[in-house]
């Protein structure tokens, strides 16, 4: 009887490890962390969903804070890393940075040391484009979206559409302060990077 239980148990611990699942790491700030809404409800919660019910055998782990900046995932990236084993890493950030007037080249730098970082790693990036709000001016904006293609075409990595893609404009998809969409608006945010994020989870 001994046998056969260390045989069973022999069996059981041979299946490979990565039959448990791979793993998405979010790296955001606010909108990612559902800032004003239930957790579950937020589109990282919604993206963890979509995963089990198309059968794909990811889990997601969201390391986003509200606030976050560029620098701020710059410093404990290494530590996220090593504490997160990930396939794909999903960077949300640089909002923060422009609302507060961060030096633009600063922003890129930072992006860019983010994602070399990441990529030195062997883990697959894709990075999600800011806009800042109208008041900000048509040509500043234009400069700071610039960044994004900028640091994703001379890092080969893929981007995705810029997550309040028509909701952003739309008052009633957002909270009072203008800034944090609603709870409605957490399933257009999802649909509006998962082309992007599908093309890498089924590569």
């Amino acid at each position: 009887m001994y046998y056969r239980i260390l045989i069973f148990v022999i069996y059981l611990f041979s299946f490979p490890v990565h039959a448990q699942g791979k793993t998405i790491l979010i790296l955001g700030d606010s909108l990612s962390a559902s800032y004003g809404i239930p957790v579950e409800d937020g589109w990282v919660s919604l993206l963890e969903q979509r995963l089990v019910r198309q059968n794909m055998k990811y889990k997601v782990v969201n390391a986003s804070i509200s606030g976050e900046t560029t620098l701020g995932v710059k410093t404990r990236l290494d530590k996220l890393l090593n504490e997160y084993s990930s396939e794909i890493v999903v960077i949300e950030l640089g909002g923060n940075d422009g609302l507060r007037g961060f030096p633009l080249s600063e922003i890129e730098q930072n992006l860019s040391d983010i994602v070399n970082t990441i990529k030195k790693n062997g883990v697959t990036v894709l990075l999600v484009p800011m806009q800042l709000p109208p008041n900000y001016g048509a040509a500043y904006n234009q400069r700071f979206m610039s960044i994004y293609k900028s640091v994703s075409e001379k890092q080969n990595i893929n981007m995705s559409t810029f997550i309040l893609n028509d909701i952003a404009q739309h008052s009633e998809l957002m909270q009072a302060d203008g800034l944090h969409p609603t709870k409605e608006a957490q399933a257009m945010m999802l649909d509006n990077l998962w082309p992007s994020l599908e093309l890498l989870i089924i590569k």
